[in-house]
C-alpha cells in the first residue's frame, strides 16, 4: 500500500477569523494586548516562584510549569493570527501547519495533565494536611510532571505520525485561524477514519482521565471540608475550588467543543469562538486566577519590586 503524505500540496490557506475588514485593526490591538498580557503575566510567575524561596514548594512548581505551557500554547497561534491580520497573507507551509499542529496538541495536553496534577496536589494539601510533606516529596512532583510531559509527546507524535500518512489534494483551505487537527482532517481527500477512531479513544482517553481525576480530588475535598466546617475554612476552601474548577470548566468545555462535538465535515463560527476561547483567553487568565489572588505570590511581587526599586 502506497504511503501518502503532505507533499500533495505546497501550503494551506487559513481563512482566520470571521471579521469585517474595517474590524481588523480593533482586533489586532486587541489580541496583541491579550497576547503580551499572557506573555508577560506567565513570565513573571516563572520568575517569582524561581527568585524567592518561599514559592519553591510542590503547588508552585506545578504552576510554574502551566505558566510555560500557557506561554507555549499562545505562541504557537497567536503570533501568526496577527500577522495574517496585518499583511492580509494566510498562507503557511505544509511543514510550517503540520509543526504548528503537533506542538499546538502537545501544550494542550500539557495542559490536560497539569491540571490534574494540581488538583491532586489540592487534594493531599487538604485531606491529608498531616502526610503532605510525606506524599507531595520532590521525587514524586518531579515524576508527576515528567510523566505529563513524557505522555503529552507521545499523545502529539502519535496524531502527527496518523497525519502524515493522510493526502491533501486540491482542497487546501482551514477554516480557522491556525493549523488545527480536526481542521485538518475535514480538509484532507483520505479516508480519516483511523484518525477520528484514535480521537475519540486514545484522545478521549486522555481526556476523561485527568477531567476524572480533577473532580474526584474535589469531591473528596468537599466531604473533607463539609465534614469538619467552619465558616473560614469553607469560604477558603471553595473559593480556591471555584477559580480552579471555572478554569477547568472553560479549558474542557471549549476542547470537547472543538474535539468532540464539532461537526465531522462542517466548519462553524463557533468552532473558531470555541478555539480563540481555548487557546488566547484561558492561557491569559490563568495568571490571574492562579497566581495574582494568592497571598504568597501577592508578597513576593512586592518583595521582587521593592528590591528593584532599591537597586535603582
Amino acid at each position: 500500500m502506497r504511503r501518502e503524505n503532505l507533499s500533495s500540496v505546497s501550503e494551506f490557506l487559513l481563512l482566520g477569523l470571521p471579521i469585517r475588514p474595517e474590524q481588523q485593526a480593533v482586533f489586532c490591538a486587541l489580541f496583541l494586548v491579550m497576547y503580551l498580557t499572557t506573555v508577560l503575566g506567565n513570565l513573571l510567575i516563572i520568575l517569582l516562584i524561581r527568585l524567592d524561596s518561599r514559592l519553591h514548594s510542590p503547588m508552585y512548581f506545578f504552576l510554574s510549569h502551566l505558566a510555560f505551557s500557557d506561554i507555549s500554547l499562545s505562541s504557537i497561534t497567536v503570533p501568526k493570527l496577527l500577522v495574517n491580520i496585518q499583511v492580509q497573507q494566510q498562507s503557511i507551509s505544509c511543514e510550517g501547519c503540520i509543526s504548528q499542529m503537533h506542538f499546538f496538541v502537545l501544550f494542550g495536553c500539557l495542559d490536560n495533565f497539569l491540571l490534574a496534577v494540581m488538583a491532586y496536589d489540592r487534594y493531599v494539601a487538604i485531606c491529608h494536611p498531616l502526610h503532605y510533606v510525606a506524599i507531595m516529596r520532590e521525587e514524586l512532583c518531579v515524576l508527576l510532571v515528567a510523566g505529563s510531559w513524557f505522555f503529552s509527546f507521545a499523545h502529539a507524535l502519535l496524531h502527527t505520525f496518523l497525519l502524515a500518512r493522510l493526502s491533501f489534494c486540491a482542497e487546501n483551505i482551514i477554516a480557522n485561524f491556525f493549523c488545527d487537527l480536526t481542521a485538518l482532517l475535514k480538509v484532507s481527500c483520505s479516508d480519516v477514519s483511523l484518525n477520528e477512531l484514535v480521537i475519540f479513544t486514545e484522545g478521549g482517553m486522555l481526556f476523561i482521565l485527568p477531567l476524572s481525576s480533577i473532580l474526584g480530588s474535589y469531591i473528596r475535598i468537599g466531604i473533607t471540608v463539609l465534614t469538619f466546617p467552619s465558616t473560614k475554612r469553607v469560604y477558603k476552601t471553595f473559593s480556591t475550588c471555584g477559580s480552579h474548577l471555572f478554569v477547568v470548566s472553560l479549558y474542557y468545555g471549549t476542547l470537547a467543543g472543538v474535539y468532540f462535538f464539532s461537526s465531522s465535515r462542517n466548519s462553524s463560527d463557533k468552532d473558531i469562538i470555541a478555539s480563540v476561547i481555548y487557546t488566547v483567553v484561558t492561557p491569559m487568565l490563568n495568571p490571574f486566577i492562579y497566581s495574582l489572588r494568592n497571598k504568597n505570590i501577592k508578597q513576593a511581587l512586592e518583595m521582587f519590586v521593592y528590591k528593584v526599586n532599591f537597586h535603582k
